[in-house]
C-alpha cells in the first residue's frame, strides 16, 4: 500500500465561507413581465426569453454566467489535483462486452483517455482490428458513434452518429468487409432503432424537422417508422407506420432474427405501448396489431417457427414472458413461458436459452430457462450488483455479460449455458482495491411508511460522528431501475472519507409497476419525500450531517434536487442539479418534453394537476430571503432532450433570490447534450469540477491518494 500524498491541507467552514458570492458578482439578467393565467391564477415567467437559446441575448448571458463560474472555481486550490487524479484512474483500458457479427467478433475499447471508445473487430483468435474509429469523426471529440446495426450476415452496417451531444444523428452505411460508404448518408434522425430487411435496406424512426431548425418546437413530437432501400435518396423513404393515419409520439421497429417478422412498437407516452407485426415473408402483408391501447408495456423478445414470444405487464405487473402463434397473436391466446414473480422481469436470448433477470431488492438476479419455460439454472455472480447482457445469435454456444457493484469494478465474463458456469473474459485494470471498500444495503421508512432499500458505500473504518462528507445520489422516475454499477469517479470521493449513498425511490421499476405509478402525476411528492427520509437517514444514524450533505441527480434526477432543495433547503449543503426539468408548467411546451406527461402529468390537464405541479416545479418554488445550499448546475447548450432553458431559469431565479452568500453557480457546457457520446476529456472536467465545488463548500479540502495496485481477486 503506498503512502497518502498530502496535497492540500485542510480548509475550515470559515475560511470557505468567506469565498462565497454575493448579489452584485451575478449577472443581471433581463426580467420581463410576462404572465400566464392558468386556471383563473396568475403565473410570472420573467425569464421566459431564455427559452430561444440561439438568441444574442441568451448567449450573452451564458458567456457571463460561465465568466462567473469559472472564476470561482479556478480559485479552489485542489481542483487542479482533482483533475489530475481522475485522469491517473480513468486511464486504463475498457472494454464491452462482445458481439458476433458474420464471420468477425467485434468488441468497443477504450485505451484509457481517449474521447470515445473505439469499434474493434478480429476472426477468432486472430489479431483484432480498427472497425470504427469515432475520435476521427471531429478534431474535439465531440461526435459521438451512437449504435450500430449489421445485416443477418454482417456484410453490412448501418451506423448512427450523434454531433455535439444532439439526439438529432446521421445514419451511414458501410461496407463490413471494406468499409466502404454504400449509398447516401440520411440526415436528421432522432430517436431511432435501426432494423435491416435482408440486405436491401432497413427500416428507421425520425420526426419531422421543425420549419425554423429551433430544437425547440412543440409541434414535431409524431415519430414515423420508414423503410430505406439502399441506392435511393432519403426523400423516397416509405413511410410504414406513424404520420397522419397513426400518429404517435414514439415508434420502434426491429425485424425478428428469424427475418420472418417486423415488430412495431408505437406509444403516445414513455410508459405504455402497443404492439404490431408484420409478416416479411408474404408481400403486401399487412400491419397486425398485437396489443392497441396504452395501458400496458410489451415487447417481442424472441420469434422461432412462426411463435411470438412476448415480455408484458399486461395482468402481470412485475412482468411474464408469454408465447402465442403469429395467426393468432392477441392476448387471448397467449400463454406463459415465466410467470410473474414478486420480482420485475427483464428477459434476453442467447444460445437458444432464456435469461431471465429479475431485480430482487435493486440487485440482479439471473436465471436461464429453456425455450419450453422450464427452470434450468440460476446464474451464480459475484455478490450484489447488476449483471448486464446474456444477449447472443441463437446458435451461439456461449454468452457473454458484464457484472459490477459500486466496489467491483466492471468485469466481463463468459458464460457456458451447458454447464452454467462463468469465467472472466476480461478483468477491470483499475487501480482501485476493494477490500478498503465496504458497500451495504439498509432500509429505511419514508413519510408515509414506506420501506424503501438504500446501498451505501464508503472506505472502511469511517467514524459515524456526522462529519463524513456524502453524497446522495437519486433519480425516481420513468420506470428506470437505479442498480449498483462502478464508477472511477467515485474512488476520488470515497478515498478522501466520501460516503455515496443510493436509494431506490419510488418512481422507479425496482418493484414493479406498482411502485413506479406510486411516484407518478399526483403522487410525484412521494419521490421527494423518500429522498428527504434518505437524508434523515444517513443525518439520523451519524453518517453525516446537514453541513456535509451534497444532493446529485440528472435529468429528472436534477428534478428531484431543484424540488428537494427548495422544499428543504436547511436540510443540504451542496446541491448538484444536472440537465434537470426544473420548469413543471411548460416542459411539455418543447419537442421532447412532451412524452413525459405520463409521469408528470401537464399544466394544461386540469385545476388540480395545475397546482399540484406549481406546488412541488423547482423554477416556481424558488423564494427570496431564504439560505439556499451551494449549488452547481450543470446542462449543456445543444441539450435537446431537457432544453437547458429550465437549467438558465433555474440559475437565474435562485441566483437572484439567495438570501446568504452560498454560491449559485451554473456550469454550461458548449457542444454537449444530455450527456451520451460526451468525450472523456468533457466527463472528466465536468466531474472534477463538481468534486472541487463539493469538497470546496463543505470546508474538508483534499488530499489526493497514490491509490493501491492490488488486483482484484478471480472470481
Amino acid at each position: 500500500m503506498k503512502v497518502m500524498l498530502l496535497i492540500c491541507s485542510f480548509f475550515s467552514l470559515t475560511t470557505m465561507a468567506q469565498q462565497g458570492i454575493t448579489k452584485d458578482q451575478y449577472p443581471r439578467p433581463y426580467k420581463s413581465d410576462q404572465e400566464d393565467v392558468l386556471f383563473g391564477t396568475a403565473v410570472k415567467d420573467p425569464y421566459r426569453w431564455m427559452e430561444n437559446d440561439r438568441s444574442e441575448e441568451t448567449a450573452t448571458w451564458v458567456k457571463e454566467e460561465n465568466e462567473v463560474t469559472d472564476k470561482y472555481l479556478s480559485k479552489i486550490p485542489f481542483r487542479k489535483a482533482i483533475k489530475e487524479r481522475l485522469s491517473e484512474l480513468w486511464n486504463y483500458e475498457k472494454y464491452s462486452v462482445p458481439f458476433k457479427e458474420g464471420d468477425y467478433t467485434y468488441f468497443y475499447k477504450n485505451d484509457g483517455l481517449q474521447n470515445q471508445s473505439v469499434l474493434y473487430r478480429q476472426r477468432s483468435a486472430g489479431k483484432p482490428e480498427v472497425f470504427l474509429d469515432p475520435n476521427r469523426f471531429s478534431v474535439d471529440g465531440t461526435t459521438s458513434l451512437s449504435s450500430t446495426h449489421f445485416t443477418k450476415d454482417g456484410s453490412l452496417c448501418a451506423y448512427m452518429i450523434s454531433e455535439g451531444g444532439s439526439d438529432w444523428g446521421k445514419i451511414i452505411v458501410i461496407n463490413a468487409a471494406t468499409k466502404e460508404r454504400v449509398g447516401d448518408t440520411l440526415q436528421n434522425i432522432k430517436f431511432s432503432n435501426i432494423s435491416w430487411k435482408g440486405n436491401e435496406g432497413f427500416f428507421y424512426s425520425t420526426y419531422d424537422v421543425p420549419k425554423d431548425g429551433s430544437q425547440l418546437s412543440a409541434k414535431t413530437d409524431q415519430h414515423k417508422l420508414y423503410f430505406h432501400r439502399l441506392h435511393t435518396p432519403q426523400s423516397e423513404d416509405i413511410l410504414i407506420f406513424g404520420g397522419a393515419q397513426s400518429p404517435r409520439r414514439y415508434v420502434q421497429a426491429y425485424v425478428t432474427e428469424d427475418q420472418n417478422f417486423l415488430i412495431i412498437q408505437a406509444a403516445i407516452a414513455t410508459t405504455g405501448n402497443e404492439l404490431y407485426f408484420q409478416d416479411l415473408t408474404k408481400k403486401e402483408s399487412p400491419i397486425v396489431p398485437i396489443v392497441t391501447g396504452f395501458e400496458t408495456t410489451q415487447s417481442v423478445v424472441y420469434a422461432s417457427h412462426g411463435k411470438l414470444y412476448i415480455l408484458t405487464n399486461k395482468n402481470a405487473p412485475n412482468n411474464r414472458l408469454v408465447v402465442t402463434d403469429a395467426l393468432t397473436p392477441s392476448s387471448e391466446y397467449w400463454k406463459d413461458i415465466i410467470p410473474e414473480t414478486r420480482f420485475p422481469l427483464n428477459v434476453s436470448t442467447g444460445a437458444n436459452k432464456f435469461f431471465a433477470s429479475y431485480v430482487k431488492d435493486a440487485v440482479s438476479q439471473i436465471v436461464q430457462y429453456n425455450l419450453s419455460g422450464k427452470k434450468e439454472k440460476e446464474v451464480q455472480l459475484p455478490g450484489l450488483g447488476s449483471a448486464r447482457g446474456f444477449s447472443s445469435k441463437k446458435d451461439a454456444k456461449e454468452v457473454y455479460y458484464s457484472y459490477s457493484s459500486y466496489i467491483f469494478p466492471a468485469t466481463i465474463f463468459k458464460y457456458n449455458p451447458a454447464t452454467g458456469s462463468s469465467t472472466v473474459y476480461k478483468r477491470s485494470k483499475v487501480s482501485f482495491d476493494p477490500s478498503q471498500y465496504e458497500s451495504k444495503q439498509v432500509f429505511y421508512t419514508s413519510k408515509d411508511g414506506t420501506r424503501i432499500p438504500m446501498i451505501i458505500t464508503y472506505k472502511k473504518g469511517i467514524v459515524l460522528n456526522g462529519k463524513n462528507p456524502t453524497l446522495l445520489y437519486g433519480y425516481g422516475g420513468f420506470n428506470v431501475n437505479l442498480m449498483p454499477s462502478f464508477s472511477v469517479s467515485n474512488i476520488v470521493f470515497m478515498e478522501n472519507g466520501g460516503v455515496y449513498a443510493v436509494p431506490n425511490l419510488r418512481g422507479g421499476g425496482e418493484y414493479g409497476d406498482q411502485w413506479h405509478l406510486a411516484g407518478t402525476k399526483m403522487n410525484k411528492q412521494n419521490v421527494f419525500d423518500d429522498y428527504i427520509a434518505a437524508a434523515e437517514y444517513l443525518i439520523k444514524v451519524k453518517f453525516t450531517s446537514p453541513e456535509f450533505l451534497a444532493i446529485s441527480g440528472a435529468s429528472n434526477g436534477g428534478l428531484l434536487v431543484g424540488a428537494c432543495m427548495t422544499q428543504r433547503p436547511e436540510l443540504f449543503r451542496v446541491a448538484l442539479p444536472a440537465v434537470g426539468v426544473m420548469d413543471m408548467l411548460r416542459y411539455h411546451k418543447f419537442t421532447a418534453g412532451a412524452g413525459w406527461a405520463y409521469d408528470y402529468g401537464t399544466a394544461d390537464d386540469n385545476t388540480e394537476m395545475f397546482n399540484y405541479l406549481l406546488k412541488y416545479s423547482p423554477v416556481h418554488n424558488v423564494k427570496p430571503g431564504v439560505c439556499y445550499p451551494s449549488t452547481l448546475i450543470t446542462t449543456g447548450d445543444h441539450d435537446d432532450r431537457v432544453v437547458p432553458a429550465h437549467s438558465f431559469k433555474f440559475a437565474a431565479a435562485l441566483q437572484a433570490a439567495q438570501h446568504c452568500n452560498n454560491p449559485v453557480v451554473i456550469r454550461i457546457e458548449t457542444k454537449a447534450g444530455h450527456g451520451a457520446g460526451k468525450p472523456t476529456s468533457m466527463v472528466i472536467d465536468e466531474i472534477a469540477d463538481r468534486f472541487a465545488f463539493l469538497f470546496n463548500e463543505m470546508g474538508v479540502g483534499y488530499k489526493r491518494s497514490l491509490g493501491s495496485t492490488q488486483k482484484l481477486k478471480a472470481f
